[in-house]
């Protein structure tokens, strides 16, 4: 799949500028069309009463605008917006604009001060049918896809997270794959010769593997140590939203990654 429409969340918080930022350059190297999405639930939270100032919500449409102005001159723009409407109206219409884009950019959710629904990430996840590229809520992140780490278990979501990752994997410097197993049940059967190394090399891409297998450390634990030892500026995993692997405890790895990120993550499911 090649890269010819992105879909960039904005809001009137100051990440949305990094968050634009990345967008553009991704654009401009993939010759991709970007469109800013304004989702904000004028709603303080699901069930609640309490609103917020119309005023205030249009004035932080306003915001946004400009940042996303500001940051994409001379690229093919759009600007979408689902600003306004209760929580599940906000969460639904992001979802289905994701569908509308080859790749989806949102923020990682902030623990204070979040401007779109706490769920809309997994429920893209869920429901977009998109890869998702999820930046941390600090750090810079001007580019990515120089050095990639992707996390594979061989799930159909890994399948899944390295087909959509593969404009990446094609350009990167360097892009290690770091295979995580369970412990032998002491069984052996025969199984053909799979390699996932062979199928990266078959698009001209050379990487490096490791295979590991877990036992107690968690997987997020391996995938963020490996992530800063290989100095990756880009992880890829297969997403599982409302249901962890086996081994996992319940949080789930997706949901241990999208809360103590240090990389931007592309995710798929």
């Amino acid at each position: 799949m090649g890269l010819r429409h992105l879909i960039v969340h904005v809001d009137a918080s100051p990440r949305s500028a990094e968050r634009v930022a990345l967008a553009s350059t991704l654009a401009r190297r993939h010759g991709a069309r970007v469109t800013g999405l304004f989702a904000e639930s004028s709603a303080l939270g699901p069930g609640i009463a309490d609103r917020r100032d119309p005023d205030q919500l249009a004035s932080d449409e306003a915001t946004a605008r400009r940042t996303f102005d500001e940051r994409t001159g001379g690229l093919s723009t759009d600007w979408w917006s689902v600003g306004g409407g209760e929580w599940a109206h906000v969460v639904g219409w992001t979802v289905v604009c994701c569908r509308y884009a080859d790749l989806a950019i949102f923020g990682q959710h902030p623990r204070e001060g979040a401007r779109l629904p706490s769920d809309a990430i997994d429920q893209a996840l869920e429901d977009a049918g998109r890869p998702l590229l999820v930046v941390p809520s600090v750090g810079s992140y001007p580019d990515v896809g120089k050095r990639v780490l992707v996390a594979w278990t061989g799930s159909r979501e890994s399948a899944r997270a390295l087909g959509d990752a593969m404009p990446f994997l094609v350009a990167a410097k360097e892009v290690s794959v770091l295979s995580i197993q369970l412990p032998s049940s002491g069984e052996t059967r025969a199984v053909p010769p799979v390699d996932i190394v062979a199928h990266l090399a078959a698009h001209g891409v050379k990487a490096s593997y490791e295979r590991i297998v877990v036992d107690e450390m968690r997987v997020v634990d391996h995938v963020l140590n490996r992530a800063a030892d290989d100095g990756a500026d880009l992880t890829v995993l297969g997403a599982h939203v409302h249901r962890s692997f086996p081994y996992l405890p319940r949080s789930g790895t997706t949901q241990d990654i999208l809360h103590t990120m240090t990389t931007p993550v592309l995710l798929s499911r």
